[in-house]
């Protein structure tokens, strides 16, 4: 550690803000970057939808404290936000305390974080040295100095393509305008590009639900109105959550909404499906795949929504040593506990700084990031996260090692066929 410098923390999302409000329970300093002008950027994106995760589980413990010191009143527990309401109610708060307020760069992207002076090459007395960040904000590159770093940036604005084999399909870059990575917003002002359209939906995610939902919400009068819904995988039992053995009924819910509209055949599925080619044709795309025997087809779509994840990005932290799991691209202890190669729901091991240790000392990648590609981060697992780094950070690394995780059962966790 370097005490004459801050932790720096990049991301200025729950976790990331999270981060800053154990730290400032610790009395440690610290900088937030967030590249967004507002904190709370990627939950904004998607402020239109309500979350399965009630009030409880979306609430880091230390920021609770601090807004209660300032007379904030917590929302009511049991109670679902929306994404909109996330940021307005708990994370705007937050960021607006006297403690942390000050520590935020907003509209300042990290660009690249090393050891001062040195690539990741050299080895002898590196620990001597501090990090240094480049950051671009208003329109210069700037340089920033830290003790230790929390890598908070999740995985949102770096989404997977809807090529089945993690590249871009054929024709996706060149039919950009109509693809959306991300949930449908049917606000007043948005909904045009999917009221009385044909839409594809590539997914079998939470996301991939929500969008289904939302597009169906959508019909009304709308008589020209189609939804496909197209997965890799074949259709299992599992697909559509846990029902009564989920510990969050919304997202049982979901699951349950979803199958009850496929039944009625207002969602024509298309499953198992591997995506290849994406093909402009006039006034309408057409999407060109396999089901594994024979080539498919899905003709006359106004927009094809892709919802298969996020993958983390890593290309600014090149000049640092860390590591992650070959496969799913995360923290490389959690991998065989969230591998949905295995696992229907990930169930983690309760971790910490020390399982979160990268062979950079002073580095840690924390939240949606330290899963990787993996798709059941819950925002709970992000938040004991932060607190045992602080907590390690600041010296006591009896509260670092004592780790707490209790995760809400999803009801389907198994191996997958």
């Amino acid at each position: 550690m370097h005490p004459s410098f801050p932790i720096a923390i990049i991301g200025g999302g729950p976790v990331g803000l999270a981060a800053a409000a154990n730290l400032a329970l610790w009395g440690l300093p610290f900088t937030v970057f967030e590249a967004g002008e507002k904190v709370g950027t990627a939950v904004r994106s998607w402020g239109h939808i309500r979350m399965f995760s009630p009030w409880k589980y979306t609430m880091d413990r230390a920021a609770e404290q601090l807004l209660k010191n300032q007379g904030w009143k917590a929302p009511q527990g049991s109670l679902l936000p929306t994404g909109k309401e996330l940021v307005e109610d708990f994370l705007e708060p937050l960021a607006a305390l006297p403690g942390i307020q000050p520590h935020i760069k907003t509209s300042s992207r990290v660009l690249s974080v090393q050891r001062y002076g040195i690539d990741k090459v050299k080895s002898r007395g590196r620990t001597s040295f501090p990090f240094e960040l480049s950051y671009i904000h208003a329109g210069s590159i700037e340089k920033a100095y830290a003790s230790a770093v929390i890598d908070a940036t999740g995985t949102w604005g770096n989404p997977n393509p809807a090529g089945s084999g993690g590249v871009p399909a054929q024709g996706e870059i060149t039919n950009k305008n109509r693809i959306f990575y991300g949930i449908p917003d049917r606000s007043p002002g948005r909904r045009s590009r999917y009221w009385n359209k044909a839409v594809a939906v590539l997914g079998s995610g939470h996301s991939a639900i929500h969008s289904l939902l939302e597009l169906h919400a959508l019909k009304g009068d709308a008589p020209r109105s189609q939804i496909f819904w197209i997965m890799r995988r074949a259709l299992t039992p599992g697909l559509f959550g846990g029902g009564a053995k989920d510990d969050l009924p919304a997202r049982a819910t979901l699951g349950q909404k979803a199958q009850a509209l496929m039944d009625q055949g207002f969602i024509q599925v298309i499953a198992p499906f591997r995506l290849e080619t994406i093909d402009s044709e006039p006034d309408s795309l057409r999407i060109t795949g396999s089901d594994g025997r024979r080539s498919v087809h899905v003709r006359g779509l106004d927009a094809l929504v892709v919802n298969t994840g996020g993958r983390p990005d890593f290309s600014f932290l090149r000049e640092l040593r860390h590591t992650f799991d070959p496969v799913l691209e995360s923290v490389p202890a959690l991998a065989e506990h969230i591998d949905p190669n295995y696992h229907s729901c990930g169930t983690v091991i309760a971790h910490g700084e020390a399982e979160l240790r990268q062979p950079e000392p002073g580095f840690y990648i924390v939240g949606s990031k330290s899963y990787g590609r993996a798709p059941s981060f819950l925002m709970a697992t992000g938040f004991e996260q932060v607190r045992s780094i602080a907590a390690f950070l600041a010296g006591d690394q009896e509260a670092a090692r004592r780790v707490e995780l209790h995760l809400p059962e999803t009801g389907v966790c198994g191996v997958r066929e």
